[in-house]
């Protein structure tokens, strides 16, 4: 069985992340960028489970601008057999947005033909939480989000999920989109020899169009602004004082 695993380039998330003088979007330019934390999750645990012989393969997959290779040579580093850019440098003004890469998941599955899809839940850049559910929509294939297990098991997969009451297992006819939570598992580090080897394995590169893909935008980005500073807070002498506060200046009493 082959798994097909997207990853996607996001600003460090060690990085205080800036917005540029213009506040046309975000500073990324000379910013450490990496990949996205799901993302590793979801990797690691394709891995497994080609290690554990639930699978053969595994393929990384990811949309962005040149750049995003360097993405995809991490997957490989970690353990992928082989990965697919599609290429796209997004318009700051005409970001891509969740249903369009959902859409190009969507050729792609269909032209890999997986038995598996792992996605992160979401990325720490836009925090949408949508690419997953939408791909597993498009594909009509049953889906586990926020995975906090997975067991693979001939035609089934078993998931379980962290929900507000706890913990929910579902049982999933493959193939199937299972999106990662941060409790699935610990992502490896790459060793060196790994990372030299990563170097020689295949990156395709497609485009959109390749794909027969319509990624326009409805939703245009009119400005980007920091949230406000808080204010420093201050030390009070009695509760007496306290509740003035919360009633006079905060006005929440």
């Amino acid at each position: 069985m082959k798994i097909l695993v997207a990853v996607k380039r996001v600003v460090d998330y060690a990085v205080k992340v800036r917005v540029k003088p213009d506040r046309t979007g975000v500073e990324t330019a000379s910013v450490k960028m990496s990949m996205n934390p799901f993302c590793e999750i979801a990797v690691e645990e394709a891995l497994r489970l080609r290690e554990a012989g639930a699978a053969s393969e595994v393929v990384a997959a990811t949309v962005g601008p040149s750049q995003s290779a360097d993405t995809l040579r991490t997957a490989l580093a970690m353990g992928a057999d082989r990965a697919i850019h599609v290429l796209h440098d997004p318009d700051p003004a005409r970001p891509l947005l969740p249903l369009a890469v959902a859409k190009i998941l969507h050729a792609l599955a269909l032209q890999e033909k997986p038995g598996l899809l792992i996605l992160g839940k979401q990325a720490i850049d836009d925090d949408c939480n949508q690419t997953g559910q939408m791909l597993a929509g498009l594909l009509n294939w049953p889906q586990g989000t926020f995975a906090s297990k997975v067991i693979l098991d001939k035609e089934k997969a078993t998931v379980e999920r962290e929900v507000d009451g706890g913990i929910e297992t579902i049982c999933l006819d493959l193939p199937a989109v299972i999106t990662t939570d941060l409790r699935l598992n610990q992502p490896r580090y790459a060793t060196l020899p790994n990372i030299m080897k990563a170097k020689s394995k295949v990156i395709k590169k497609v485009t959109p169009e390749d794909l027969n893909v319509d990624i326009r935008s409805d939703m245009e980005v009119v400005q980007v602004t920091e949230p406000p500073k808080r204010k420093a807070g201050v030390i009070l002498s009695s509760v007496d004082e306290l509740i003035d506060k919360l009633k006079n200046e905060a006005r929440v009493l």
